[in-house]
């Protein structure tokens, strides 16, 4: 005959597998649904300055600005298994200093239950848009890009770059540092 604790661990052993398998079984699923979007982003007039970037050695690098646009509807990503999603804005160029620089200038956290349209007008980037040199004026192809990381409850965390990248021209002067 087995013990009380012998049949206790045989149960929470069985428990567990069986746990196990359908949390598999459910991570599975969530290959049927959608996990790609289309996003339309626009943005506003360049503008770019070379100031002391007092964080890196006191040199003088580039400095970009604008305001985009930002229409986004994710109500189709979110399922059972989506607790969040992680949005972030990339601008992504090259300069004869560097073959790719890719620089994260806004993010969000969206939860599930929130409101899942995104309408942003004129928004101003969440993060300085430096360039380690003067790589941005007089750059004609930055490219910007949307990003989201679904956060699930069980499973992988897909990284999906979005369709619906934007160009950005930065201008051939400098402006007004004041």
């Amino acid at each position: 005959m087995h013990s009380l604790l012998s049949r206790a661990n045989a149960l929470f052993a069985f428990t567990l597998t069986v746990t196990g398998v359908l949390a598999f079984g459910l991570f599975l699923t969530t290959f049927l649904y959608e996990q790609n979007g289309m996003v339309k982003i626009n943005s506003a007039k360049a503008s770019v300055k070379h100031l002391t970037e007092f964080g890196a050695g006191k040199k003088k690098n580039d400095i970009g600005f604008f305001n985009f646009d930002l229409d986004a509807d994710l109500e189709p990503l979110f399922n059972w298994n989506v607790k969040q999603l992680f949005l972030y804005l990339t601008a992504e160029y090259t300069t004869p200093q560097n073959k790719l620089n890719e620089v994260v200038l806004w993010d969000k956290i969206v939860l599930k239950g929130q409101n899942y349209k995104l309408k942003m007008r004129n928004a101003k980037t969440k993060y300085f848009f430096w360039d380690d040199g003067a790589g941005l004026k007089a750059n004609k192809n930055v490219t910007l890009y949307l990003t989201w990381n679904i956060i699930p409850n069980v499973g992988y965390l897909p990284n999906i770059p979005v369709d619906g990248a934007h160009r950005i021209v930065f201008p051939d002067q400098y402006s007004s540092s004041s």
